[in-house]
């Protein structure tokens, strides 16, 4: 198996549909990309092919049919995505990736409380364990 590696922003396109869908069959897959934008479905099979081979999907046979499905939760590899631009774009600061984040993106006061409640949480946190 390939080590899985950042995904393209097409890869990210199928990733979505089988985040959201569950398994997926290359119809079921290119059905759904093809509703917001003009693609083949050898197109499609050729990425799954790929992307199977970078280890960000896996292949099942079901009889004559292929079911793919993404090798990593979305939470995960969001995870890993955010964790590499933090180091690559803002030198791994979180602080400053946020602040950009918040500067270049209008908030909407339910994603402020999200924010402020997930502040909280890392402060109960940190205070826990300076008590440890």
């Amino acid at each position: 198996m390939a080590r899985p590696t950042r995904p393209t922003d097409a890869e990210l396109a199928i990733l979505r549909v089988l985040w959201s869908q569950g398994p997926c069959s290359v119809r079921q897959v290119h059905d759904v990309i093809a509703a917001g934008r003009p693609i083949g479905y050898t197109t499609t099979l050729k990425m799954l092919q790929v992307m199977t081979e970078k280890g960000l999907v896996v292949r099942e046979e079901l009889g004559r049919q292929h079911i793919y499905r993404a090798r990593h939760a979305e939470a995960d590899t969001q995870r890993k995505l955010v964790g590499d631009l933090v180091q690559r774009a803002f030198g791994g600061s979180a602080a400053k990736l946020v602040l950009q984040a918040l500067s270049t993106h209008r908030t909407t006061p339910a994603e402020l409380r999200e924010i402020q409640r997930l502040i909280t949480t890392q402060k109960q946190r940190d205070k826990e364990t300076d008590h440890e």
